[in-house]
């Protein structure tokens, strides 16, 4: 499709046949020679004398040329340019951070997978993270990872595959064998500092009881509200287990409630894919689809026709000067 970005400037195509009309001609005076036979000299050459200013007139085809160059140039100043297939691009309006417990007690293989065979805990949450970060195509994730120290293993990013990447690094054990939940939970919020949208999802999995956190996850969970991120709580360990290793189911509901989350437990595989499910139901992704059309500018065009058009002219003149010259 081809398109004027400025058709407005065609207004000015009438200005020089106004400033021709409107504006007063040019006037030059040239000294002259008074001869007493004067009228002997017009006999002689055929020519009849009149009175007032020779006024100089153009040639049809030079009025052309000078009408061309200026249609041109106009042409030129509207910014011609030709508008390609429309494109749309479809952008997540919802940034999500998984925060992950690798305390030592992660390191417990009392996870079934579908076919009963014991697994890792934690090499069961990779596997059904794997397949939702997948999933989420389009979203903006990062992955906190928290023992006894919360860290930022993987800031915001679109390219998953680079996440997945981070999640493949992460051992039990490697943020110290205590579980922070409560800095893991801060932690993200602070994450959240550079997000510009509304959306703000945060999915927490903990197998233990907060021992090590300098920020309660109680307080956690209440700044998590006043700054509009929802937190989905889950949990892996055994609430019957004693001390640290004993998952605390209460703090967990807690957390979620003040959020306007929800919380889950899961004990298996199964179950754990069937939380990561419900969750992304609970929570449509929402998407700002923004479209454009590529724009090629063909300005360059009309200004080389225009300057092509000069040249000829002037040569052309040129060469008949020159045979007049020489005849």
């Amino acid at each position: 499709m081809f398109s004027f970005a400025a058709p407005w400037v065609f207004l000015l195509l009438p200005l020089p046949f106004l400033v021709y009309r409107l504006a007063p001609p040019y006037r030059e005076k040239s000294s002259s020679i008074r001869i007493p036979f004067f009228r002997h000299v017009a006999q002689a050459a055929g020519v009849e004398p009149k009175s007032g200013s020779v006024i100089p007139r153009r040639a049809r085809f030079q009025a052309a040329t000078i009408a061309l160059i200026w249609l041109l140039l106009v042409a030129a100043m509207a910014r011609p340019e030709k508008l390609g297939e429309p494109l749309v691009i479809e952008k997540s309006a919802r940034d999500v951070v998984l925060a992950l417990d690798i305390s030592g007690s992660m390191d417990q293989r009392d996870f079934t997978t579908t076919d009963g065979a014991p697994k890792q805990r934690l090499a069961a949450v990779k596997d059904v993270l794997r397949q939702f970060i997948a999933e989420r195509q389009g979203d903006r994730m990062a992955l906190i990872i928290f023992g006894t120290r919360a860290f930022v293993q993987a800031p915001f990013t679109e390219d998953l595959n680079s996440l997945n990447g981070f999640l493949d690094q992460t051992q039990v054990g490697m943020a110290g064998p205590n579980t922070a939940l409560g800095d893991a939970i801060g932690l993200g919020i602070r994450t959240f500092d550079s997000s510009e949208v509304d959306q703000r999802l945060m999915i927490v999995l903990s197998d233990g009881a907060d021992t090590s956190s300098r920020m309660t996850p109680v307080n956690a969970a209440a700044i998590a509200a006043e700054k509009g991120v929802v937190i989905y709580t889950i949990g892996v360990g055994d609430p019957d287990a004693s001390g640290e290793d004993r998952v605390d189911l209460d703090a967990l509901k807690d957390i979620a409630d003040r959020t306007g989350g929800e919380y889950f437990f899961a004990d298996d595989e199964e179950a754990l894919a069937d939380t990561y499910a419900r969750i992304d139901e609970l929570n449509p992704r929402v998407v700002e689809t923004q479209s454009y059309r590529p724009r090629e500018s063909l300005a360059h065009y009309p200004l080389a026709l225009a300057l092509l058009t000069m040249l000829v002219t002037m040569t052309g003149q040129l060469v008949i000067q020159r045979r007049r010259g020489a005849a």
